[in-house]
């Protein structure tokens, strides 16, 4: 057999941290093609080629409880896709993000993301407001796929010489 494209696709990894009226969703996957993606009140569908192998990838989150996917924005880079997901309510700390407790080997914490329910840190709202201001600048909503509308983030930079997020200027460490 070979390494063709008509292998069942794999799941990609996936990190995730929470706010109590959101939640920090991010498939890590380099170079997508083929991207779709799919966000309803009660899941989030993935699938595109990507990868230093060029090989399929797809999954399908059954969240914990309800999200609002007209209020939720994505980020596409060259390495992986961010996505802020309004929850529909706002509240407690969901217990998990999926909505059984079985253990996935392709989720994993975002604990560069991720904040204690009882804290308030300055420094995760100021890199919080920051996501959210660069994910306004390139664009919002999960329209695309099969009505033919591009995604945000397609193509970004056909216009502009090789220009990365990270030549924002960053904070400086303490």
């Amino acid at each position: 057999m070979s390494g063709d494209s008509s292998a069942a696709p794999i799941p990609p990894a996936v990190m995730w941290a929470q706010r109590k009226d959101k939640l920090y969703v991010t498939i890590c996957l380099e170079d997508v093609q083929n991207k779709k993606l799919e966000l309803t009140d009660k899941q989030l569908i993935f699938s595109g080629v990507g990868g230093t192998d060029r090989k399929p990838h797809a999954v399908t989150i059954d969240f914990h409880k309800e999200v609002n996917p007209d209020d939720s924005k994505q980020l596409v880079t060259d390495r992986e896709i961010v996505m802020c997901i309004k929850k529909k309510e706002s509240g407690p700390y969901w217990p998990r993000l999926l909505s059984d407790s079985t253990k996935r080997h392709w989720l994993k914490t975002d604990f560069n993301r991720w904040l204690d329910e009882d804290d308030s840190d300055d420094d995760m709202a100021a890199r919080e407001n920051n996501l959210e201001e660069m994910m306004a600048r390139m664009g919002s909503g999960f329209g695309g796929g099969d009505d033919g509308l591009p995604l945000p983030g397609d193509d970004i930079g056909a216009d502009e010489p090789d220009q990365d997020s990270d030549d924002e200027d960053l904070p400086d460490l303490e």
